[in-house]
């Protein structure tokens, strides 16, 4: 029995070292291939959006992590997989305990949907021609690489919102670092010299994140009174330290290459090597930390609620709680931040440049930015968590409210008058790549009123008379993308509707009206299909974590249609009348205008509109008298 003992002992530790060197071959192998994809679509110079020679060889190295990325992926699958049974790597591989844990348990999903993103950004990356390919591959790679973060050891800690979505930034901001400047070391001098600029730039902004979210989440997971004298806490401080010391040699030999001091190719060479194996020891450090159980802080005691979300249920709503509850989700606050930072940067761009921009649209950005914090971290998103009537406020804030207001900034307008031109004459840039996606045969198709409405209010449908809704709420996974979900839905909708900015497509105004008049109705049947339901339709979410305050399920279901039925009726209406009023500033700019074009005619001796018509008129009657002869 004892020597049984000692070999399981033996394999669990071989396989806790094993799923740490894994695992940092795993991040860096993706990091490297994120960098690989980043200087695809930002940093290296194309024409006209086609990537040019100097990207293959870095094709290469990004074929290569791609690969490593898919071994080490599929590799830490079984290893997590050995380490939750206490075994050695074979029981693990069994062909029924592999399958079970890949479609039945919540880890193995995550897990295995990394897998699968590697798979195909390792197919797909021997066709990418584009920069926009490029940029679409970048985004599948890094929602590959932290979908198993949701399931990591922050989920099983308090704040599940902060401590997940603190972590999701600090991996795909050290990502962005990492890979960046493993990028940058592989170019050549040449073209190390053109990205570098754009690189450092980009550096600062992702070295601010990682410090941020670093100490977020530290501050999430680990009790301050007892934690700091483990070995747990003391990697963590290491980790930060050399972070730290990264950003200040960073910095200061930025600085000096910027200043001409010290630029030559082999000293710049030699401290990009410095800074990529400094970089090598953060991730060895952060895959060290993932791999182990953070300190027990103090006990908090066990409830479904604190199991699911992340906290006990708040005390029964009242207005000055709802005002005043706060439950930060990282997540969705750092993506906030990162609209409003763009969008106060374009504002002073323009001011800089001497040009104007309303502050009305200023407010109303600002406005869909508090509303969407107050929908999912603020008093109204942390009772939603809760009960399925604040729930239905909260989406019909996020979607229908807080687009509105989004739209009537204009930000994308905003971006087209201040982003980046192409560096050369044939390069289409920043600004060139937003303006070819929305001149794609994607954006016409998803501009299409039909299609914007079909996703607007059809989803309604898919999400709450499917399990959809039950599956999504039980993880914080799903609770954000669906979140994510009527944000981008409400915004496509109200932005062919009412929008400012530019559309591949220009809808006349009595077709808007049309579509509004539908949605409206459209969202009508769906509220009441839900106030005349007779079983709950949650999968059990609610009854799971046990409000106290709740005490009739089916009711606050019904309680959520009426909401859904008065929530979903004004914002329609105030569409419909911004609508007709754009339809009458429209019809006044084109009277003006043939106005003015009269005048200039008139003002030249020509013949005006009216003139012509007349003329053609009189050429009709003579040879309508002609034919009569």
């Amino acid at each position: 029995m004892n020597v049984l003992s000692g070999d399981l002992t033996q394999a669990s530790s071989f396989i806790s070292s094993a799923g740490t060197v894994n695992k940092s071959l795993l991040i860096f192998s993706a990091s490297v291939l994120v960098g690989v994809l980043l200087s695809f679509g930002f940093l290296l110079i194309e024409q006209n959006g086609k990537l040019q020679s100097s990207a293959e060889k870095l094709r290469k190295f990004g074929t290569i992590a791609a690969a490593i990325w898919l071994v080490t992926s599929l590799l830490e699958i079984s290893l997590t997989l050995a380490n939750i049974l206490g075994s050695s790597l074979g029981p693990a591989l069994e062909p029924t305990t592999f399958r079970s844990f890949i479609t039945q348990v919540e880890l193995g999903k995550f897990l295995f949907a990394q897998s699968i993103a590697a798979a195909i950004v390792l197919v797909g990356l021997k066709f990418i021609s584009s920069a926009l390919q490029s940029i679409v591959f970048l985004g599948i790679t890094l929602l590959g690489l932290v979908a198993p973060v949701f399931q990591s050891h922050s989920a099983a800690a308090g704040s599940h919102a902060l401590a997940i979505g603190s972590l999701v930034v600090h991996v795909v901001a050290l990502a962005l670092w990492v890979g960046g400047l493993c990028a940058i070391t592989l170019l050549t001098d040449g073209d190390r010299r053109v990205a570098l600029p754009r690189f450092s730039q980009l550096a600062l902004w992702t070295a601010i994140a990682v410090v941020i979210s670093g100490v977020a989440n530290a501050w999430s997971r680990l009790d301050f009174a007892q934690a700091w004298s483990t070995s747990y806490a003391r990697v963590v401080v290491a980790k930060a330290v050399i972070t730290i010391v990264i950003i200040a040699i960073a910095y200061s030999q930025r600085r000096k290459l910027a200043l001409g001091v010290n630029s030559s190719r082999s000293l710049l060479t030699k401290i990009l090597m410095y800074e990529v194996l400094l970089m090598g020891a953060v991730i060895a450090l952060g895959s060290w930390l993932s791999k182990s159980q953070p300190p027990v802080g103090a006990d908090v005691g066990y409830s479904a609620a604190i199991s699911i979300v992340g906290f006990a249920p708040p005390a029964e709503p009242t207005l000055i709680r709802i005002l005043s509850a706060y439950e930060p989700d990282a997540l969705m606050i750092a993506l906030l931040v990162t609209l409003v930072a763009l969008y106060i940067k374009g504002v002073v761009i323009l001011k800089k440049r001497g040009d104007a921009w309303p502050v009305g649209r200023t407010i109303a950005f600002a406005f869909g930015i508090a509303t969407i914090d107050f929908a999912t971290s603020g008093g109204l998103g942390v009772y939603a968590l809760f009960s399925f009537e604040y729930h239905m406020i909260a989406h019909m804030v996020l979607g229908m409210l807080a687009p509105i207001g989004l739209v009537l900034g204009a930000p994308l307008t905003l971006a087209l008058r201040t982003l980046p031109q192409g560096r050369t004459p044939d390069e289409r840039g920043v600004r060139g790549s937003l303006l070819a996606a929305l001149h794609s045969r994607y954006s016409a198709v998803i501009t299409n009123p039909v299609v914007a409405l079909a996703l607007f209010d059809g989803s309604l449908f898919v999400l709450y008379f499917t399990d959809l809704f039950g599956n999504l709420m039980q993880n914080h996974a799903g609770h954000f993308f669906m979140n994510i979900h009527f944000l981008l839905a409400g915004y496509l909708f109200f932005h062919v509707i009412i929008g400012i900015d530019p559309n591949p497509r220009k809808v006349p105004h009595i077709v808007r009206i049309v579509i509004l008049f539908a949605a409206m109705s459209i969202h009508a049947f769906f509220a009441i299909s839900l106030l005349a339901t007779t079983t709950l339709i949650d999968g059990g979410y609610y009854k799971s974590i046990a409000t106290p305050w709740v005490t009739d399920l089916l009711a606050s279901q019904h309680a959520a249609g009426s909401v859904a039925w008065a929530m979903g009726e004004i914002p329609v209406i105030f569409a419909i009348a911004a609508t007709f009023i754009q339809w009458m500033r429209d019809d006044s700019r084109e009277a003006k205008r043939i106005d003015r074009n009269e005048a200039r005619m008139a003002a030249m001796g020509e013949p005006d509109e009216l003139a012509h018509y007349n003329n053609y008129l009189s050429q009709l009657q003579r040879r309508s008298e002609k034919e009569g002869q």
